[in-house]
């Protein structure tokens, strides 16, 4: 399966996934800002998977050496490594 199959597999999970979840994030009291960010959440989830699927043993190195040559035409607003991190919270549950 190549990136654009394996981004239309996920961005398709997160759109019947998304408004049962931010629901739930709403009944449970804990409210968040839905802002939209430079990076989809179905990207944050994509660049993810492909670092379980690439040689890669440390996800810094990934980020930072793969990604930004690899990837830059697929993912066009990527952000900096300690930003991802910050992003990663947001789809760690799913």
């Amino acid at each position: 399966m190549n990136l654009t199959e394996r981004y239309c597999h996920v961005d398709d999970f997160w759109q019947g996934y998304a408004p049962g979840y931010r629901q739930q994030q709403l009944s449970s009291g804990m409210r968040q800002r839905q802002r939209a960010g430079q990076l989809h959440e179905s990207e944050i989830m994509t660049i993810m998977i492909h670092f379980h699927q690439a040689h890669y043993r440390h996800f810094k190195a990934y980020y930072n050496e793969h990604v930004p040559v690899h990837l830059q035409r697929e993912f066009p607003q990527l952000v900096s490594y300690s930003r991802f991190v910050q992003l990663m919270p947001r789809v760690l549950v799913v």
